[in-house]
């Protein structure tokens, strides 16, 4: 059996190895759909949607899909912590059109959060702009002078003893979007390693945010995709803060 990344730890010299080594997922890849021109999957948390620049780093969705389906691309990217649904092309021609489909804005996407303490308003948006942090690599902050136009449309579900659970759709899509615009009204995705505090941070082992459905025309034969994964997640089964 091929060694982890972890296995292989011990190998390697400390000169050696990348400033981060990426936790390995031995959760399994769920194929939703696939027809000849993609694939539509569901990729667990603790995956790269690619491969990282370095070895150790290499183990990815698309990596583990190419034994399989040779000639698989990434038109777009969930963060390594994000679980949910992402559209893969099978061919160039598909991972040319499908890019100019996800560039116009041509398809819906939700996702699903457990954020930190009551959300008040029960249906919202946020529009703050969005720019590389540059200082503080590689998260992003908000600027009103150069950031890009960023929005997010909320939707409270459920709310919880001290959290809330909301049903997202991010307008554009940014680079840590969601993340930092939740965080940025103070009520940050609870297991966020990079914009919550600490005790958000520590109420769960992993980031409580999964990309829920997809809607978008086939570039190819024109019928109407829609896909959902359930969330892994729930209200009555976060193991967080529990007030008295």
């Amino acid at each position: 059996m091929a060694n982890t990344p972890a296995d292989t730890l011990a190998e390697q010299g400390a000169e050696d190895l990348p400033p981060y080594v990426v936790p390995h997922s031995r959760e399994p890849i769920r194929i939703l759909y696939e027809d000849n021109f993609l694939l539509i999957v569901d990729k667990p948390h603790l995956l790269l949607s690619v491969p990282g620049r370095h070895p150790l780093n290499r183990d990815s969705l698309i990596s583990r899909l190419i034994p399989s389906f040779p000639n698989v691309a990434a038109v777009h990217r969930l963060d390594l912590d994000t679980s949910g649904l992402l559209v893969v092309p099978k061919t160039k021609a598909t991972l040319s059109t499908l890019g100019r489909v996800f560039q116009s804005r041509a398809v819906e996407k939700t996702y699903h959060a457990l954020v930190w303490g009551i959300v008040e308003r029960k249906v919202g948006e946020i529009d703050l702009p969005l720019i590389a942090d540059w200082e503080n690599r590689p998260k992003q902050k908000v600027c009103h002078a150069t950031g890009k136009p960023s929005l997010t449309r909320y939707e409270v579900v459920e709310y919880g003893s001290d959290c809330s659970l909301l049903k997202l759709t991010p307008v554009t899509g940014r680079s840590h979007q969601l993340r930092l615009h939740l965080k940025e009204i103070g009520h940050p995705i609870i297991g966020c390693d990079m914009y919550a505090h600490n005790e958000a941070l520590q109420a769960s082992s992993r980031l409580l945010l999964h990309a829920t459905s997809l809607a978008f025309l086939h570039p190819h034969t024109n019928t109407m995709i829609k896909a959902f994964s359930p969330v892994p997640f729930t209200v009555s089964g976060w193991s967080g803060r529990r007030p008295g």
